[in-house]
């Protein structure tokens, strides 16, 4: 079957299947950010937004994205660098398998939130894991992103 979505600004036909996930049809069309870490939407490492909301694609039946919005890292790309910046500049560097996971969450949050405290900067991201880190620098960096943007 054909799905006609939108992805990034640009109308794109998928060939699929309506239960494949929305993760497995963006990684066969070629945007690889969107990785697989747990298939279970456990992890957040898949994280898209589907009309500007935050969701794990690999829980997601590519169906339901049929004429919405796909937003994945690379269509936010400005906002990510600042972020990304950020997270250097607190030590928050990491192998960056989970990266585009976390920036779509905390970019969503951003856009949710208004001035979100450590306690819930992390209630928001929970489900977002990261093997590398401790957490300690990201939380930094994402205060610091968060107070800096307003």
């Amino acid at each position: 079957m054909q799905f006609k979505i939108n992805i990034n600004g640009r109308s794109t036909i998928c060939e699929a299947q309506p239960e494949d996930s929305l993760l497995e049809v963006l990684r066969r069309i070629g945007i690889y950010s969107v990785r697989s870490g747990c298939e279970t939407g456990n992890c957040g490492v898949c994280t898209v937004w589907l009309n500007g909301t935050p969701v794990l694609s690999c829980s997601v039946p590519v169906a339901r994205a049929e004429g919405q919005c796909v937003t994945t890292v690379e269509g936010v790309s400005e906002e990510a660098a600042a972020l990304v910046e950020a997270l250097s500049e607190e030590g928050a560097d990491q192998c960056g398998y989970c990266a585009p996971g976390l920036i779509m969450a905390v970019l969503a949050m951003k856009r949710e939130l208004s001035m979100p405290d450590e306690e819930g900067i992390a209630h928001y991201l929970n489900g977002n894991l990261c093997r590398c880190s401790g957490y300690r620098a990201q939380m930094r960096a994402i205060r610091k992103f968060l107070c800096a943007e307003k």
